[in-house]
């Protein structure tokens, strides 16, 4: 009985086994899983299989690859140094030669301690700008200007309500401009009691203000002709910017709501020679940015000043023989020690002047245009320099000097000649008044420019017309340095060693 037990439960199993073998080759085709048709039944067999074909074929790409680089070493390319390879990162380079320049010219700084020993005095800073310590000429003549300002804000105000006519009112801005021009240089030339530094700072300032009034004058009278005809916007000047300009709390100006105290002063001493009734105005000051300004602007002065006593006041006094001699080759050998010292301080006030103090101010007056300057570095003509190195000035050359001439159907080549006579006559004012002598070095210096930019635009181009500008600014300037100190010594101290 038990062998026929366990043979039946033999045989069930086999039937069940053979039942279940059945029903799974009866399944559909599609439902075979994908590993079966492969030939791989494993599933844990089936990432490790991807893996070694892949790592095959990477494994015959890689040496098809190599065999290629093996064979093939070569492209078509530039040289770095080519202008047509469109490489431009010279950081490296540039530090090169900022290093360079730097243990050149400290070799020469020592080799000045040297030979003349410690040259920097503060105290005799002070004398340049006072002979008398009771008297101040230079800064009354600046508390004075205030009269101008005055009588400018008086006249526009009597226009504004029809009380003078424009003729009246022209007749007084002329007559109150002419005065801004004459009356100090007047003081300067007749008080001897005024020094030349004094006398610079203060034409400076009144060649500022001059600019301001003239600026102002005008765009009142623009708003006057755009209120005669009833115009919705102003076409000729910025007086009326976009709502982007104000920021909360802030509401436009019309005019003649400008004509305040507050308004003028405001455009006094804000870092534009360009009046506008509303200026773009920045949302807050940012007391981090104006101590940073602050800080570079008295160490760049310092900087300045001790360069000055010690480094160029030697050279320039070395130069006086040679200039009296008229010794060619040692006149040049000056003129070329002169130039480093004299072109990295003209670099040191551009930075303090137009970077630090105009930040400065602009920061401190909340006033939103900072555009005091542009790339002029890279200026491949000279009439590119002196359009992006001097922002406020080329400005207001372009908004009331040149423009109005085009306008008036002057040719473009006679206005452009114009606004270089312009500034060769205040670079000679601001020169020639102070010193008390009349060299016209700096006049001839800037009208020679016009040949000079007609020269580099016509044959150089590129970096070659950038260095024909680099070197018009190292020699130039220190030329004209030379000159008029020599003019100055023979003038006043020639005799009294005679």
């Amino acid at each position: 009985m038990g062998d026929l037990n366990t043979t039946g439960s033999i045989t069930r199993k086999r039937r069940a086994t053979l039942s279940a073998a059945k029903a799974s080759n009866l399944q559909p085709l599609s439902e075979i899983p994908a590993r079966l048709a492969l030939g791989d039944p494993s599933p844990e067999n089936e990432p490790r299989n991807r893996r070694e074909r892949t790592k095959t074929k990477s494994d015959t790409r890689s040496q098809n690859s190599d065999i290629s680089a093996r064979l093939s070493c070569h492209k078509t390319q530039q040289s770095l140094l080519s202008s047509a390879s469109g490489y431009s990162n010279y950081r490296g380079i540039l530090n090169w030669c900022v290093v360079m320049l730097v243990l050149s010219n400290a070799r020469l700084f020592l080799e000045n301690l040297l030979k003349y020993g410690v040259l920097v005095d503060p105290v005799q800073v002070i004398s340049l700008f006072l002979n008398d310590p009771y008297s101040w000429p230079a800064a009354c003549l600046v508390i004075v200007s205030n009269v101008f300002i005055v009588v400018a804000l008086y006249t526009e105000r009597q226009l504004s309500k029809g009380s003078f006519s424009e003729r009246v009112g022209f007749l007084i801005h002329f007559i109150n401009l002419a005065v801004i021009l004459t009356f100090p240089a007047a003081v300067v030339l007749l008080l001897p009691s005024v020094t030349p530094v004094g006398g610079a700072f203060a034409l400076g300032i009144y060649t500022i203000l001059f600019l301001k009034l003239y600026s102002y004058k005008d765009v009142n009278l623009w708003c006057r002709e755009l209120s005669t005809v009833k115009a919705r916007r102003m076409v000729r000047s910025l007086s009326c910017p976009t709502p982007q300009h104000f920021h909360k709390g802030e509401h436009k100006v019309c005019y003649p709501g400008n004509l305040t105290i507050r308004d003028m002063y405001y455009f006094v001493f804000a870092p534009t020679l360009c009046y506008e009734l509303n200026f773009p105005r920045s949302p807050e000051i940012r007391m981090s940015f104006l101590l940073r300004r602050l800080f570079e602007m008295l160490f760049f002065i310092q900087i300045l000043v001790g360069l000055t006593q010690q480094w160029m006041i030697p050279i320039i006094q070395s130069s006086m023989k040679p200039l009296e001699d008229m010794d060619l080759s040692l006149m040049t050998e000056r003129l070329l020690r002169l130039a480093v010292p004299n072109h990295l301080l003209w670099l040191m006030f551009f930075y303090s002047f137009f970077h630090s103090s105009m930040n400065f101010t602009a920061e401190l007056l909340r006033f939103g245009d900072r555009q005091f300057y542009k790339d002029w570095w890279n200026s491949e003509s000279v009439t590119y320099f002196w359009q992006n190195w001097n922002i406020p000035v080329h400005k207001w050359c372009l908004r009331h000097f040149y423009k109005p001439l085009l306008r008036r159907g002057v040719s473009k080549m006679a206005s452009q000649s114009a606004v270089f006579f312009l500034s060769a006559f205040f670079h000679e004012y601001l020169v020639s008044v102070p010193l008390r002598m009349f060299r016209l070095w700096a006049f001839t210096g800037m009208m020679a420019q016009l040949p000079l930019a007609w020269f580099v635009g016509r044959f150089l181009r590129g970096n070659y017309g950038n260095a024909a500008v680099w070197m018009s600014l190292i020699i130039g300037q220190p030329f004209a340095v030379l000159m008029y100190v020599h003019d100055y010594y023979v003038m006043h101290y020639k005799h009294e060693e005679a």
